[in-house]
């Protein structure tokens, strides 16, 4: 039997259902786009989009919605970089380690070392010991411009 700590994205989105998850930036056509849990210093915006109906991987969903997913998690993208002054966002959507579909948008930008820019955001930085994010406390800024960027582009 699968226990509820095995299911980490089916958890949130039931959190963010039920209205008590703090870190929720916005709901989108095909989910939630919420602030990342870990926010290395030189990378802070990381954010994720988990969908409604959660699957184990874009396969699983119709071709419609393998669409309006990608759509919206560029979209995210589109407000990281508004919201932040990133100058790109590197796109992860892994479902290894969590079997379950979520992506991952995490801005780069120039003032990162020149060798860490150059590589995957996993390798160069130790998430695991990153900040933890805080949407009412030290990210409460970040997280104002991005919903407000976000939610801006969505009604665009």
């Amino acid at each position: 039997m699968t226990t509820t700590n095995t299911l980490p994205i089916t958890n949130r989105v039931n959190r963010i259902k039920a209205g008590s998850d703090p870190e929720l930036i916005c709901e989108m056509p095909s989910g939630y786009a919420i602030l990342g849990k870990y926010q290395p210093d030189p990378i802070t915006g990381c954010c994720m989009l988990l969908p409604k109906i959660v699957v184990a991987s874009p396969n699983d969903l119709s071709h419609a919605d393998r669409g309006q997913f990608f759509s919206d998690l560029t979209l995210l993208g589109d407000a990281i970089m508004q919201a932040t002054g990133s100058t790109r966002i590197n796109y992860l959507v892994l479902c290894n380690q969590v079997p379950e579909l979520h992506g991952h948008c995490i801005p780069r930008f120039d003032s990162e070392d020149s060798t860490k820019r150059m590589q995957g955001p996993f390798e160069a930085y130790d998430f695991g010991n990153a900040r933890i994010a805080d949407a009412s406390g030290a990210d409460q800024e970040l997280y104002q411009k991005l919903k407000q960027t976000l939610q801006s582009l969505l009604n665009g």
